[in-house]
């Protein structure tokens, strides 16, 4: 099982970037996929979160309105829109996916995202 990120880097505040997870080794149409984020210093924080046929999704407070994710399971992808970003969201974003049936998990090896003038 792989999961890819890919679409970090350096935007300055108030801009945009579209990160995306490529997965492949698994039954992605089964999986609740999610976005999470870690700062240096800080734990590991869900960010973003979609069921598996992509009819639910949820956001942490911090990212409500700015933040959209989605996913295309015809190509085994998931995506992370950000606008407006700020400076808070400088981190590294891992994408992670969980079975609908079980509860192990597999994750991405992360994409670092810096926002910053």
């Amino acid at each position: 099982v792989q999961l890819v990120e890919s679409g970090g880097g350096l935007v300055q505040p108030g801009g945009s970037l579209r990160l995306s997870c490529a997965a492949s080794g698994l039954r992605f149409s089964s999986y609740v996929m999610s976005w999470y984020r870690q700062a240096p210093g800080k734990e590991r924080e869900r960010v973003a979160g979609i069921t598996s046929a992509g009819g639910v999704t949820g956001y942490a407070d911090s990212v409500v309105g700015r933040f959209t994710i989605s996913r295309d399971n015809a190509k085994n992808t998931v995506y992370l829109q950000m606008n407006n970003l700020k400076p808070e969201d400088t981190a590294v974003y891992y994408c992670n996916g969980v079975p609908t049936w079980g509860t192990w998990e597999y994750w991405g090896q992360g994409t670092q995202v810096t926002v910053s003038s």
